[in-house]
């Protein structure tokens, strides 16, 4: 059987290979918002490449959610819980800007028992590797998190990585902690950020550039000092 996919077709299938797990109702906000009747478009396309066998999909969520032909997750496995989570991260930063160099489960070091963030990418400018926390640890679990970026950062290891510009020195990304849950936790290396939002994380440095445009005094803490976003 001979078919040709759109360019829109392949976004799709690149787009649920990226994030290993998308719903259909997001799929409409990225790709169909724009068509007179959205919903019905995204059924009609989405059944196309389900039927053809370029993509997979579990009814046991509502809306249908949809995986990769290669997938090793089970149609039931919490596991897409945790992926769509990333994907509504991703989903609130492109509200503000589409982040760029995006990376899901992230593995920098390249091999076990170093980082794994959820996600990285570049926003607004700046670096970020983000750990989205759905459930609650420990503080000794979530400290030696950070440690592990600590380590990562003594290697000089990320100095290298692909995104790293080439006109300026490396930077070594902040890590955001996406959790509604404080932790007491620290880095006298590393930036930490904990949030429950990307809107929140953006509302924070809203109210910090507003304050640096009215002359008072920046006040400072452990968990956001020295993070430069460009919220223009």
């Amino acid at each position: 059987m001979s078919f040709r996919l759109s360019q829109r077709d392949k976004d799709i299938i690149g787009f649920i290979n990226q994030f290993r797990a998308v719903d259909r109702d997001s799929l409409v906000e990225l790709f169909f918002s724009r068509l007179k009747s959205p919903v019905n478009a995204c059924n009609s396309v989405m059944v196309r490449l389900y039927r053809l066998g370029l993509v997979e999909r579990t009814q046991q969520y509502s809306p249908t959610v949809y995986l990769p032909v290669d997938a090793k997750i089970k149609k039931n496995s919490q596991k897409i819980l945790h992926f769509l989570s990333i994907l509504d991260i991703y989903k609130q930063m492109c509200t503000y800007s589409a982040p760029k160099q995006v990376t899901v489960e992230d593995k920098p070091t390249g091999r076990k028992g170093g980082i794994e963030p959820d996600l990285f990418c570049i926003f607004k400018g700046s670096p970020f590797w983000i750990e989205i926390q759905r459930n609650q640890y420990s503080e000794q679990k979530m400290q030696a998190k950070i440690n592990l970026y600590e380590e990562f950062f003594f290697s000089d290891e990320w100095k290298a990585l692909h995104w790293q510009p080439e006109d300026r020195a490396a930077i070594f990304p902040s890590v955001i902690l996406i959790t509604p849950v404080r932790y007491v936790v620290s880095s006298e290396h590393i930036r930490i950020i904990q949030v429950i939002s990307i809107d929140e994380l953006m509302e924070k440095y809203r109210s910090s550039a507003k304050q640096q445009r009215d002359g008072r005094t920046r006040v400072s803490s452990p968990s956001s000092h020295g993070i430069k976003i460009n919220l223009t």
